[in-house]
């Protein structure tokens, strides 16, 4: 994922007080040996291969594509890791967000003790700033939402008390159950990557954004026929124009607004080499917060599994990621990048409609088994799609 656009991008060899500032984070989190006293002028500072390990290792803890660029996520990342519970005033800025490991750190607190301020991200939101009033007004602290001083005093008081756990998954745990098998009534955004004059990846005479919007249509058209709610993440764009190219947050927000019970996101990739090849998905998760989506993971499994048992595209993995996109969505949050268009056997499948066909009727038996209870559910890759739609009009 690019997420790079309209920022300078920082790579090896480069030089100057940017690198200065991006060495001087990696070693205040022990990535990089500290100088000491010799302390060189930042025009000299030189990103060179031990800055490009360490910004390496950095992606990976972090959950980011880990390819040694430091452009907007990358950076915004490491500005994130400076923080430490205690380091500054936390609450809730509606016009930015706070961001930052202490407000992770806090998020986990309050989800040990008992209240929900929802997922582990790192992004002090309203449901952060509603479950630290709560946690306040036990405390018989003002309860402003604010966490500054005589919070942070009696949160060190109790920090014998707090135990771990995984609080967010047992509640999407229970969301799931309690929603039933059926498909109708359900919302489900399908994201459709790129769009407006942001085409995505470009290689083979085919274009990302055309290949995964042609796609959706048929995922959106199959989910609708079992009674789903199907949005589509392009209505953003058709707002205002077709032109407008719409970043991460706003597809976020776009699903976070319709309550979405799921949430899709269709990619293709690409590389140098003509190589590489295969399908992979993706889901919100980190080690560095101990935090992940347990139901995002297993629909992330499952997607991947239907796919790989209809088609002859190569099993490439599911993987936890911190991306936006997964991030800020508050639902079970997918992203599916379907072979590479640089590989001239990806390109070919994935021109024939027949393949996209194959894949959406994937994607679609693969929400149903989310829902199955265990005892119900069916082996990979022999569910089919009118069974589906048979069983959506018994019920209706």
């Amino acid at each position: 994922m690019d997420n790079s656009r309209r920022h300078p991008v920082l790579r090896l060899g480069d030089t100057g007080p940017a690198v200065a500032e991006i060495r001087r984070k990696l070693v205040m989190l022990g990535l990089l040996p500290d100088p000491g006293e010799a302390v060189l002028d930042p025009d000299e500072a030189v990103f060179d291969a031990a800055c490009d390990r360490a910004v390496r290792h950095f992606q990976q803890q972090r959950g980011l594509n880990v390819d040694g660029l430091v452009g907007r996520e990358t950076a915004e990342a490491l500005e994130e890791a400076r923080y430490r519970l205690g380091d500054r005033v936390l609450s809730h800025q509606v016009s930015r967000l706070l961001r930052g490991d202490d407000v992770a750190a806090l998020q986990r607190r309050l989800l040990d003790m008992g209240f929900n301020c929802g997922r582990v991200d790192g992004i002090f939101g309203a449901d952060t700033a509603q479950a630290l009033r709560e946690l306040q007004r036990s405390l018989g602290v003002t309860p402003d939402g604010t966490c500054g001083p005589e919070t942070f005093r009696a949160l060190d008081r109790l920090a014998r008390t707090v135990t771990g756990g995984h609080h967010q998954n047992l509640r999407e745990a229970e969301a799931l159950a309690r929603s039933g098998p059926r498909l109708g009534g359900k919302v489900i955004v399908i994201d459709p990557g790129h769009g407006g004059l942001d085409h995505g990846n470009v290689a083979n005479g085919l274009t990302e954004a055309s290949i995964v919007e042609d796609l959706a249509a048929r995922v959106e058209g199959r989910l609708t026929a079992t009674g789903v709610q199907a949005y589509l993440t392009r209505a953003i764009s058709a707002r205002h124009s077709r032109r407008t190219n719409v970043d991460d947050e706003s597809r976020a927000m776009f699903a976070n607004e319709a309550r979405a019970d799921l949430f899709i996101s269709l990619h293709v990739d690409s590389h140098a080499s003509p190589l590489p090849n295969g399908v992979a998905t993706y889901y919100f998760g980190t080690d560095r917060w101990g935090q992940s989506s347990a139901t995002g993971e297993r629909f992330a499994e499952l997607v991947l599994r239907e796919i790989v048992a209809r088609t002859d595209l190569l099993n490439c993995g599911t993987h936890g990621k911190t991306w936006d996109l997964l991030r800020r969505t508050r639902m079970p949050a997918v992203r599916l990048d379907l072979g590479y268009l640089t590989n001239p056997g990806d390109a070919a499948r994935l021109a024939d409609p027949s393949f996209r066909d194959v894949v959406a009727e994937a994607i679609l038996v693969a929400v149903q088994r989310l829902y199955l209870p265990p005892e119900d559910d069916a082996p990979t890759g022999a569910l089919r799609v009118d069974s589906l739609w048979a069983e959506s009009g018994s019920r209706s």
